[in-house]
């Protein structure tokens, strides 16, 4: 019994929606020609501003763009990034035979300073030594005559060095 009777209120509000679809396909169906022409028009027209402003963006994107590309490559013409640009160029060339002298002059001086020290008479002494671009320079005190002489000719053997200006003083 309760089963027919909760069938039945279904059926009914089934038959309410039914009905209440109904009366407004009728009332949208009692609409006049000329309010279906005006919604027509209007979504005509509201598509056309659309497609207008549409169309006016795309134009001004192209005319930005190809300012934008214009002045980028006028830019790049002007002769003052060019120089700005041979500049740092030259720059980059200088820092980078800079730093290749740096460290040759500093594995010169190195080598000297290994190759004196592995001399049994002068390796016990403070012998400084320095080198710039190839020209070394022996500074301190030698035993003799003899050892300040061999301390050049050991320098001189040292790959790099081209010039060896011997400041040793003979100290007994």
């Amino acid at each position: 019994m309760i089963l027919k009777q909760e069938l039945l209120l279904r059926l009914l509000r089934l038959n309410c929606a039914f009905l209440v679809a109904g009366a407004i396909v009728m009332a949208l169906a009692a609409c006049s020609e000329s309010e279906k022409a005006e919604t027509r028009k209007s979504v005509d027209t509201a598509v056309e501003k659309t497609e207008d402003a549409t169309v006016a963006a795309a134009r001004k994107a192209a005319d930005l763009a190809e300012k934008a590309r214009d002045n980028t490559v006028n830019y790049f013409k002007s002769p003052d990034v060019k120089e700005d640009i041979d500049a740092a160029k030259q720059a980059l060339k200088n820092a980078g035979s800079g730093l290749g002298v740096s460290a040759n002059d500093t594995a010169v001086t190195a080598s000297v300073s290994a190759a004196i020290a592995r001399d049994p008479e002068l390796g016990p002494r403070q012998i400084e030594v320095a080198s710039k671009s190839g020209a070394v320079k022996l500074s301190g005190s030698a035993p003799s005559a003899e050892a300040k002489s061999r301390a050049e000719q050991i320098a001189r053997t040292v790959s790099g060095v081209d010039s060896v200006d011997n400041r040793l003083t003979v100290t007994n």
